[in-house]
């Protein structure tokens, strides 16, 4: 009888590869950040906290487009009780301090990820995962360089119910995303590059973007 040749299957060690890729924004980027009074009353009804009733506080807009935005360094100390005024200061003083924006490393991972999933360069993302990382050096955040951001306001609809939003967004902006992939795996490095470019062109990332049926937060990897 003859035996089934033994298939040998070489399993090479992983080795990380370093690089820093700069994506350059298409479209403008809408912040979507989590509210400080929002994370708190979160909390609070986790926590199974009696909600105590408050006077209701006016619509502070400008509050508002300060909290929706990734604050890296120099976040103005500002309160929803403040005037528009006031906070809007606030801001300017922070912008002429040299105030630092973000966004979460996670999104572009994401967008790429998705991104090659829905072009049908994967069968599924679980592959990727592993494959390459995106790390911000600001705790989880990639740095946002832009104009001076400024405050947009749309309307928005939560189930039944219709709201004003004022959020930032940035414009002519780009980001260095550090990039790590593992030159012995699935993936060369003009895949991972291709995948990440995929993500501003399929996806994008922040509020509005092409995964959520807007064209905001799109962008495009520099080519040297």
């Amino acid at each position: 009888m003859a035996t089934k040749a033994q298939e040998v299957v070489t399993i090479k060690p992983v080795e990380w590869e370093y690089l820093t890729v700069r994506v350059i924004g298409d479209t403008p980027m809408i912040m979507h950040a989590w509210s400080t009074k929002a994370k708190r009353e979160m909390l609070e009804a986790q926590q199974g906290k009696k909600k105590v009733k408050k006077d209701k506080v006016p619509k502070n807009p400008v509050f508002d487009f300060i909290e929706s935005m990734y604050w890296l360094e120099g976040k103005p100390d500002v309160d929803e009780r403040m005037s528009e005024e006031e906070c809007e200061k606030l801001f300017i003083e922070a912008v002429q301090n040299g105030a630092r924006f973000g966004f979460p490393d996670v999104s572009f991972k994401q967008a790429g990820n998705s991104a090659a999933y829905r072009m049908g360069w994967v069968k599924n993302q679980t592959a990727l995962r592993g494959s390459y990382f995106i790390e911000g050096k600001d705790n989880g955040f990639i740095e946002i360089h832009s104009d001076i951001p400024e405050m947009r306001e749309d309307m928005v609809k939560i189930q039944m119910t219709t709201d004003i939003r004022y959020r930032g967004q940035f414009n002519n902006w780009y980001a260095d995303l550090p990039v790590k992939y593992n030159k012995n795996g699935q993936f060369t490095k003009e895949d991972i590059l291709n995948i990440i470019n995929a993500g501003g062109a399929v996806c994008g990332v922040g509020e509005w973007r092409p995964e959520r049926d807007g064209n905001f937060g799109m962008y495009h990897i520099e080519v040297h």
